[in-house]
């Protein structure tokens, strides 16, 4: 995909050297085309020893049972899309608990993926019929036979492994506005 008009003022952008690099910039305005970024969630939620999943119902990895999640609305926290994507694909009701992994992805549109642990609240898995088609509840030893995407297998020993490790959100942020995560909880 080519940016080639300010989404300030509806000018053509051109080529400038900024900071060093080519970029894309407004001729009228002082627009810059940073780049285009994707961040994307997901949620490891377990209930009795045993992890939520939901099998991929399109592509890309349609066939695959992975880990519900999605990508973040304008407008919306973070932690509150992973919790959003989470009752959409699966049914079930959760709250975050902590970050426990962060996938960057450098290509054309760059993705930053952050996992979140998840605390299981209610609910019974129940697939959306659009993204997911089947969704439940699995132990590590069904997890081991089934089509499971390596990226969520990893992100769930991640999770089982590193327990009460990872990345907790700073329930009195010094900065207004922010929504924190640090390591410990205290």
């Amino acid at each position: 995909m080519s940016v080639n008009f300010c989404m300030k003022c509806g000018s053509p952008l051109e080529m400038r050297s900024i900071d060093g690099v080519e970029r894309k910039a407004c001729i009228s305005c002082d627009y810059v085309f940073w780049g285009n970024y994707s961040i994307g969630v997901g949620g490891l939620v377990m209930k009795d020893g045993k992890f939520l999943l939901v099998k991929r119902a399109h592509d890309p990895g349609k066939g695959y049972w992975t880990n519900p999640g999605g990508y973040i609305e304008q407008l919306e926290s973070i932690e509150e899309t992973v919790e959003r994507e989470v009752e959409e694909e699966a049914g079930i009701k959760a709250k975050v608990n902590r970050i426990v992994a962060i996938r960057d992805l450098p290509r054309q549109v760059h993705n930053l993926y952050v996992a979140f642990v998840m605390d299981y609240l209610d609910g019974t898995p129940t697939p959306d019929g659009i993204e997911s088609d089947e969704a439940g509840f699995y132990s590590l030893d069904e997890i081991e036979a089934m089509n499971v995407a390596p990226f969520t297998k990893w992100l769930i020993n991640v999770a089982y492994e590193e327990d009460k490790t990872g990345l907790f959100k700073d329930i009195e942020p010094k900065m207004k506005d922010h929504l924190l995560y640090k390591i410990s909880s205290t």
